[in-house]
């Protein structure tokens, strides 16, 4: 039986990734335990402050739902602004400093987030209409319109420009 000795040639040079100027991050953030300690006006309220004080760090927070246990969101950065990493810790303080007056005993995060970077606009508005029905999908009610923990604190438009 005659062997082949198969050539090994060197693995092509891996492309530099390509990135949007201003991706939009999908993110979600769940609560130690999975603990159902979110879904209430004060959380809901500190959240949609955050969002808005956001604005003045460029960085944009579109549409969200806040689930019993975790929260889901997009979010968008400008040039200069912080990281992801650095902003979603900040939102976990801030949100865990609401819950202290309620004496909700912490931790109150699981460590670290998910994030994911949308590639198109029809990403963002399939993974919009995924995280819209969560509520529905929980059996926690029976219309996506009916849930009061959720919106949008800034319209993000998907930028094609790279």
């Amino acid at each position: 039986m005659e062997h082949t000795l198969l050539k090994i040639m060197p693995a092509p040079a891996r492309l530099q990734r390509v990135f949007y100027e201003h991706p939009i991050y999908y993110v979600t953030i769940c609560t130690h335990g999975r603990r159902p300690i979110l879904t209430n006006s004060i959380v809901h309220d500190a959240f949609v402050q955050f969002g808005l004080r956001a604005l003045n760090r460029r960085i944009q927070v579109g549409r969200y739902v806040i689930m019993p246990d975790h929260l889901h969101l997009f979010v968008s950065f400008g040039p200069d602004s912080m990281s992801l990493s650095a902003w979603v810790k900040s939102l976990k303080n801030a949100i865990s400093k609401a819950l202290k007056p309620a004496k909700t005993a912490s931790p109150h995060w699981q460590k670290g987030f998910f994030d994911h970077v949308l590639r198109s606009a029809e990403s963002y508005e399939q993974k919009w209409l995924y995280v819209r029905n969560n509520p529905v999908r929980a059996g926690l009610i029976e219309s996506a319109d009916d849930w009061p923990y959720g919106g949008e604190i800034s319209a993000l438009l998907f930028d094609r420009r790279l």
